[in-house]
C-alpha cells in the first residue's frame, strides 16, 4: 500500500479517496485528503449519499475516479465486503487500496493491498482500530517510508496533528476505548481542545462547547450528531468539506447548516420513535421474544440506526429496524455481548441481498417479501441462544462506597480512568443513604435526591426519573444508589452524584 501511494506522488497520478458516508468516514477522507495534499499529491475525494444511491457504492465511486482520471482509488472505513464491485473497478485499470475495519466474509476484494485489522492472521495487536484509525496507520507508514528514503525530514511531518480526526471517528464509531484506542483519543481530545481546523471550530462554537471542557461525551452527544445527519439526511460530503475548509465565512454558513439539519433530524427521530412506542403499544408480543424486528415504509434509512441502538439498549435485546422503500427494505442491528450477529446472517444469507459490519452494529438490505421469512428465523436464533437472563436489564457495579470514601483526591484519581467510552466505562459506585428530605422534581423529567450518610449529606441527580417521585416521599427513606461521582461547578466546586438507578431497602419486619 506505501509503495503504490508513493508512486503515485512520485509519478504525479490523481488519487481518490472515497469514505463511508459516517463520521469515522468523513474525518479518515478527511484525513488522508489533508495528508496526501501536505505531500503534494493531487488528491479528490468522495463520499457516496447512500440515501439516494440507486446503483452499488462502490461503481458510483470508480464513475467519480475515470471522470477524474484517477488511477489510484483508496477506500475510507469501507469495501472489504465488496469483492465483485472491486473487481469492476480493477478491470478499469483503477488501482484500489481498501482501508476499512469491518469483519471481512469469505471472498476478500482483489486489489494492491487491503488493510484491516480484522483480517484472519493479521498480526497487528489492535483489531479494534476503527476506519479513521486504519487510515491514519497509512499515513504514518507512508511518513516513515519517505523519511527513510530522505524524501522529507522527520521534523516536516507532524501526525499528530490529525489525531483530533481520529479521536472524533473513533469515539463516533464506538470504538473500544481501551490500549491503543485509549492513547489515540487520549492526545486526540488534547489536539481537539487547540484544533486550527476553521470548520471544526466553528461546528463546536454551535453546539456551545467550551473546548477547555471537551470530552467524549460532548463529541459523542453534541458535535459527532451534527455530522452524522449530512449522512443521514443530506450530503456527507459537505461533512469532509467542514472539516478541511479554510474560509471562516463559508466555514460559518457550513457549521449552522449542519445545526439546521440535526434539528431536523431529530425531528424526523422524533416522529419514527412515536412510531415505534405505538407499534410496541399494539403488538405486547414483541416483547414476549429475545429479539426485537420491526419495520415500516414510513421512515427515514438514514435514521434507523439511532432507533435500533435506542431500542436495545433500552430493553436489552438484539434489535433491528428495518426502513422499507419501492419493496427493498434497509436494516440496522445492534446486538447484546451474548448474541454476536454476523453469524445469524450468514445463515440468514439466502435472504438477505447485502450484509456487513461487526457482530454487535451490522446493516443489511433485503427484499420485502423475505422479512417475515428472515424475522421468523432470526428469533428462532435468538430464542435458541439466550436464556432468560441475557436479556434482563443489567447494571455492572465496580465498588461499595462510603460518602467518606467521595474526595476530591478520589476525583482525580478516578479521572485518570478517561477518556471513557465503549468497553472503558465511567466507573459505576454503589452505597446506602438515608434520604434527608423528599426529592425534587427538575427540568420535568429529572429528579435531585438529597441523601444522608453519617454527618455527610450529598446531592444527586436521577435523570429521567421525575415518575418515582410520589414512592421516595416517605420520611427517613434508606436507600441503595449506583452512581457515578461528579464535580458540580455551580457555585463553587462539590461533589454530587449522577444517579444511575436506585431501589429502596424496606425495614425489616420484627414481628
Amino acid at each position: 500500500a506505501v509503495d503504490r501511494v508513493c508512486k503515485a506522488i512520485r509519478d504525479n497520478e490523481s488519487i481518490l479517496i472515497y469514505g463511508d458516508n459516517d463520521v469515522d468516514g468523513m474525518t479518515g477522507t478527511a484525513l488522508l485528503t489533508e495528508f496526501l495534499q501536505f505531500l503534494g499529491a493531487k488528491v479528490f475525494f468522495y463520499v457516496t449519499n447512500r440515501g439516494t444511491s440507486r446503483q452499488s457504492l462502490i461503481v458510483e465511486a470508480l464513475e467519480y475516479a475515470l471522470k477524474n482520471e484517477c488511477k489510484l482509488l483508496i477506500t475510507v472505513d469501507c469495501g472489504i465486503t465488496a469483492a465483485a464491485e472491486i473487481a469492476k473497478v480493477v478491470e478499469k485499470n483503477v488501482d484500489v487500496i481498501i482501508t476499512d475495519h469491518h469483519e471481512p466474509t469469505d471472498k476478500i476484494p482483489h486489489c494492491v493491498a487491503t488493510l484491516n485489522p480484522k483480517l484472519l492472521n493479521n498480526p497487528y495487536p489492535n483489531r479494534d482500530l476503527t476506519g479513521v484509525g486504519v487510515a491514519f496507520k497509512l499515513a504514518h507508514a507512508i511518513t516513515n517510508q519517505l523519511v527513510a528514503e530522505g524524501k522529507i525530514s522527520p521534523k516536516k511531518v507532524d501526525l499528530k496533528r490529525y489525531l483530533d480526526l481520529v479521536a472524533m471517528g473513533t469515539i463516533s464509531d464506538m470504538g473500544s476505548l481501551l490500549g491503543e484506542n485509549r492513547i489515540l483519543v487520549r492526545y486526540g481530545i488534547k489536539q481537539l481542545r487547540k484544533t486550527k481546523r476553521i470548520g471544526l471550530m466553528k461546528l463546536i462554537s454551535i453546539c456551545d462547547v467550551d473546548l477547555n471542557e471537551l470530552t467524549t461525551f460532548t463529541i459523542a452527544s453534541k458535535i459527532a450528531p451534527r455530522l452524522n445527519s449530512l449522512g443521514r439526511i443530506d450530503d456527507p460530503q459537505k461533512g469532509v468539506e467542514v472539516l478541511l475548509i479554510r474560509n471562516a465565512q463559508t466555514a460559518e454558513k457550513m457549521a449552522l447548516e449542519l445545526d439546521l439539519n440535526n434539528i431536523e433530524r431529530q425531528k424526523i427521530e422524533r416522529t419514527m420513535s412515536a412510531d415505534v412506542e405505538v407499534i410496541i403499544a399494539n403488538q405486547p408480543e414483541i416483547m414476549e421474544r429475545k429479539a426485537i424486528i420491526i419495520q415500516s415504509d414510513k421512515w427515514h434509512p438514514g435514521v434507523i440506526a439511532i432507533l435500533s441502538t435506542r431500542i436495545s439498549k433500552a430493553y436489552n435485546r438484539p434489535t433491528i429496524v428495518i426502513a422499507i422503500d419501492k419493496e427493498v427494505g434497509k436494516g440496522s442491528l445492534r446486538s447484546i455481548p451474548e448474541f454476536p450477529l454476523l453469524n445469524v446472517l450468514k445463515d440468514c444469507s439466502d435472504l438477505l441481498t447485502n450484509f456487513g459490519g461487526h457482530d454487535f452494529a451490522a446493516g443489511l438490505t433485503i427484499k420485502e417479501q423475505n422479512i417475515e421469512e428472515f424475522k421468523r428465523r432470526f428469533i428462532a436464533a435468538a430464542e435458541v441462544q439466550l436464556h432468560d437472563s441475557d436479556v434482563a436489564t443489567k447494571l455492572h457495579l465496580n465498588a461499595e462506597v462510603n460518602f467518606h470514601d467521595l474526595t476530591f483526591d478520589l476525583m482525580e484519581s478516578i479521572k485518570l480512568l478517561e477518556p471513557y467510552g465503549n468497553e472503558n466505562p465511567q466507573p459505576i459506585l454503589y452505597c446506602r443513604a438515608k434520604q434527608a428530605w423528599p426529592p425534587k422534581v427538575i427540568g420535568k423529567t429529572h429528579l435531585k435526591l438529597y441523601l444522608e450518610q453519617g454527618d455527610r449529606m450529598l446531592e444527586g441527580i436521577a435523570f429521567g426519573k421525575a415518575a418515582l417521585s410520589p414512592m421516595l416521599r416517605k420520611k427517613d427513606l434508606m436507600l441503595e444508589v449506583a452512581f457515578t461521582p461528579q464535580i458540580n461547578n455551580f457555585q463553587g466546586q462539590s461533589i454530587q452524584l449522577m444517579i444511575r438507578d436506585f431501589r429502596i431497602i424496606e425495614p425489616e419486619s420484627h414481628t
